[in-house]
């Protein structure tokens, strides 16, 4: 599991803000103790149809919500899914399953858990591996997301569990490969601590969310995660090759874009992360280059190595496609957008909506401020920006114009999946912040 420590990842969102503020708790000064191993020892890996059907069963006999984790392994494979899957529940213990050999014999399982309430941290990261197995909860709570609306400024799972139960639990094995078998015994007491402490968290976070008046919002939140789809891979990823901003040239991009295209194919394929298949850099490099010949790829960085050399063909084939392509279909210089352009360039396309935005960002940052929540976690940094360059279609000016203006904002919030609790608070806000006396020059507002 990943620590997520830090100020204001917004659910359902990577998109961060330079106005996001922190919310300062006052922690604990007493000493945490150490937790270096789980009270009962660490549950054998359970690896077998009969052996998950057993714990399937000592679960459904437990009581209370189940404390769930599961391991993956990024930047070594190309999937999402679980390679450890950690569960928990009262008067029935912990249990590590691996998902890999009986991912056709879950179902006991399923049956057993899926209509439980789940406690997670950083649930997001977990669900969608977990969904693959047919693991879905009924119920949601998200220690994480709870930690930020509840204004902790540090949220990773060691940090809350030192603050809120004073023990410490030390960081080890999350970024491994969890793919490795048979997985080290450090590994299986790290994944085991994993969820030791989960249930005893979630009551605390559950208290201080409810001390705030905040359990509705974190109610209205964690279903919202649970519902939520992994969204649909970005257009273009090819463009997000690191160094690709030094290239000036659109056959250049062509070859980089064949080559992403190539790589993600074989990675997809061999279950390998595409870093480890070929870097960047070497990506980079051949689009620099241009070789035309097997023996001048294999002179260029990486592309001599022994792993690289295997597919000298395919690498090269790419390259190639990319240098017969016809002149209509390289891709653009510049990457195409859908949606409001970059910040920096609103004041001379829009120096309206550019003044918009600088008002809602302020009005947002205030009232982050009086319920101490981060702001991206009241609403997304692009969903605002969305409502203040185009969200408004029939804008008014003018005070007398509040009321249709407080609609619009709630309209365009709820179509864009902004929960009641985050529209109930922003709404009034922005409604104010959007709410100019003077209308400006017809010329400059329309000068897009």
């Amino acid at each position: 599991m990943p620590e997520a420590d830090g100020p204001g990842r917004a659910s359902g969102s990577g998109d961060t803000d330079s106005s996001t503020a922190q919310v300062s708790v006052d922690t604990d000064t007493e000493p945490a103790v150490p937790l270096l191993v789980p009270a009962d020892g660490v549950p054998p890996v359970l690896s077998t149809a009969a052996e998950v059907a057993e714990a399937a069963a000592r679960l459904a006999a437990g009581t209370g919500p189940l404390a769930v984790d599961a391991e993956r392994a990024s930047g070594f494979r190309y999937s999402a899914r679980a390679y450890l899957v950690q569960l928990r529940r009262a008067g029935a213990g912990s249990f590590l399953i691996d998902p890999i050999p009986v991912a056709g014999d879950l179902s006991p399982l399923a049956e057993a858990i899926n209509d439980l309430e789940w406690v997670l941290h950083s649930a997001d990261q977990d669900l969608p591996g977990l969904a693959e197995l047919g693991l879905r909860p009924a119920r949601l709570f998200d220690t994480e997301l709870g930690g930020r609306l509840a204004g902790f400024e540090r949220v990773g799972l060691a940090a809350m569990v030192e603050r809120l139960l004073g023990r410490e639990l030390r960081k080890g094995h999350g970024a491994a490969d969890w793919s490795t078998r048979p997985l080290p015994d450090a590994w299986l007491n790290y994944a085991a601590l994993d969820v030791e402490l989960l249930l005893e968290l979630r009551e605390s976070v559950a208290v201080a969310l409810h001390q705030q008046g905040k359990t509705e919002w974190a109610a209205q939140e964690f279903e919202h995660v649970r519902c939520t789809e992994p969204p649909a891979p970005k257009a273009d990823r090819w463009r997000r090759t690191s160094g690709i901003h030094t290239l000036r040239r659109a056959r250049q991009l062509a070859t980089v874009r064949e080559l992403w295209t190539t790589r993600d194919e074989l990675a997809r394929h061999r279950d390998i992360a595409p870093s480890r298949i070929l870097p960047d850099s070497a990506i980079i490099a051949a689009a620099n280059g241009e070789p035309r010949t097997i023996a001048q790829l294999r002179e260029l960085p990486v592309f001599g190595g022994p792993r690289q050399r295997r597919y000298s063909r395919e690498w090269l084939g790419a390259v190639e496609r990319a240098r017969t392509l016809p002149d209509t279909e390289l891709p653009p210089l510049s990457q195409p957008y859908e949606g409001p352009p970059p910040v920096n360039r609103w004041e001379r396309r829009d120096p309206v909506a550019a003044a918009r935005l600088t008002r809602a960002r302020a009005a947002m940052g205030e009232l982050s401020t009086e319920v101490g929540v981060p702001v991206e976690n009241l609403l997304t940094p692009e969903l605002v920006r969305r409502l203040c360059w185009d969200g408004l279609p029939t804008y008014d000016f003018g005070p007398e114009a509040g009321t249709e203006l407080a609609k619009q904002i709630d309209e365009f919030l709820d179509e864009a999946g902004a929960r009641p609790w985050q529209r109930e608070l922003s709404v009034p806000r922005l409604t104010v912040a959007l709410t100019v006396t003077d209308a400006p020059d017809q010329d400059t507002a329309d000068g897009r």
